[in-house]
């Protein structure tokens, strides 16, 4: 709102309201913005859960500490969620049809969370909210977001001309005018945008794939029909990373510091695909109108650090599965958004190492069971993090080295655009 306030004003000739029309200062100014409700703000909503006795039931699982935990107030990912939301419906383009769909994605999965939070907390039901109907609740964010992207006319990519001039050869001033995503200068390093199905991919040369190649059994019309395997894919992946991050929250700060690292991965990756120049250097398709996506995350990044002030070991407040779910379906749409989504196992790596110990250890018990006729382990306990909790490990040397890791795996990322 305050966008389009200090638009109007720039355009009157106002002083120095120019300074809102760049996405850095937006994007600072979110970021900081977010620390300082979650933080500040943060501190009563702690307060008032701790009135209204709204804390976590622990199960108990043999572990150190646990019990500890028990009574700590629960549901504070509504922190997390007013945090983002607030800065961005000041400082963002509204109109943006990617902002609107990460509003979206952050209500939706918000109050999917919460339902589960509420049915424990209030209901005293532990099972929460059934797995079928949080699938059920994915699926259909999914479906939207696969849908938006795959029809929306402003879901649009730019890709380079065959022939074009070097880098080198764009002006000082056009280089002031990129951050602004002034499509001006577009035409004379890509070409004009056009609805495309293509997605990044890692350590290949051309760096692209259309997911039009999943259809080509089907004839030489067969490419308007990839939206059938486009939006599955974009269901699994909303599903999957969703899924991931809810798995991660179960240590004191993981979730956020894990976030905190995977955010700053995606805030540049999406500044580089929304800049001329960038994109041009880097080899990669231009976004246009990505930019905005870059002061939402910015936000994310605010939010994730301010309720670590208050999350980290001992926490003070857990961010229930209205934090964890909501955060998991931020992380992948951003990264379907900016066409990245094929860098998600490295990117987020903690997250899939946390799916899959479960899966192997759930599958793995399972097959012995049946076999021997009792359940074997590979994991003293899955997610993997409490299999390190076993083995005696304090749960803050867990959290920092895993969000160690998860640093080393976004720079990796940010690698992966020069490695062909």
């Amino acid at each position: 709102m305050l966008y389009y306030l200090f638009s109007w004003m720039h355009e009157n000739r106002y002083p120095g309201t120019g300074i809102f029309q760049y996405i850095s200062f937006r994007s600072a100014a979110a970021f900081i913005l977010a620390l300082i409700i979650s933080i500040y703000f943060g501190k009563y909503f702690i307060k008032y859960l701790k009135k209204k006795q709204i804390g976590e039931s622990i199960r108990d699982l043999g572990l150190s500490g646990q019990n500890e935990k028990a009574g700590t107030p629960t549901m504070g990912g509504l922190i997390i969620i007013a945090a983002i939301l607030i800065p961005v419906l000041l400082l963002c383009q509204l109109h943006n049809i990617y902002i609107i769909l990460m509003i979206f994605t952050t209500v939706w999965l918000g109050m999917l969370g919460f339902s589960d939070d509420y049915i424990k907390v209030f209901k005293k039901n532990k099972e929460g909210l059934s797995p079928r109907k949080k699938l059920l609740g994915q699926i259909l964010l999914g479906l939207v977001v696969g849908s938006v992207m795959y029809f929306h006319p402003n879901a649009v990519i730019c890709e380079k001309k065959v022939q074009q001039q070097k880098v080198t050869e764009v002006n000082s001033i056009e280089l002031l005018k990129v951050e602004n995503q002034e499509n001006v200068h577009t035409p004379r390093l890509f070409d004009e945008p056009h609805h495309s199905s293509k997605t990044t991919i890692p350590f290949f040369k051309n760096h692209e794939l259309d997911y039009s190649v999943l259809t080509r059994w089907m004839g030489d019309e067969s490419g308007k029909w990839s939206f059938l395997f486009f939006i599955p894919i974009i269901v699994f992946i909303i599903a999957a990373v969703s899924n991931g991050a809810n798995l991660t929250d179960g240590l004191d700060g993981l979730a956020t510091g894990v976030t905190s690292s995977v955010a700053v991965g995606i805030a540049l990756l999406a500044y580089v695909s929304g800049n001329v120049i960038f994109a041009n250097y880097l080899d990669i398709m231009y976004i246009p109108n990505i930019g905005e996506l870059v002061i939402f995350i910015s936000a994310v990044i605010g939010a994730c650090i301010g309720f670590y002030w208050w999350n980290c070991y001992p926490a003070q407040v857990f961010m229930g599965d209205t934090g964890s779910l909501t955060l998991g379906g931020i992380v992948a749409v951003s990264c379907i958004i900016i066409r990245k989504e094929l860098l998600i196992p490295i990117l987020c790596g903690i997250y899939l190492a946390q799916s899959i110990s479960v899966i192997m250890q759930v599958s793995y018990f399972k097959y012995t069971k049946k076999k021997y006729g009792e359940g074997r382990r590979i994991f003293l306990m899955a997610p993997l993090h409490h299999h390190f909790q076993k083995k005696g490990l304090h749960e803050s040397k867990i959290v920092q080295r895993f969000i160690v890791v998860s640093i080393l795996l976004a720079i990796l990322t940010l690698v992966t655009l020069k490695i062909r």
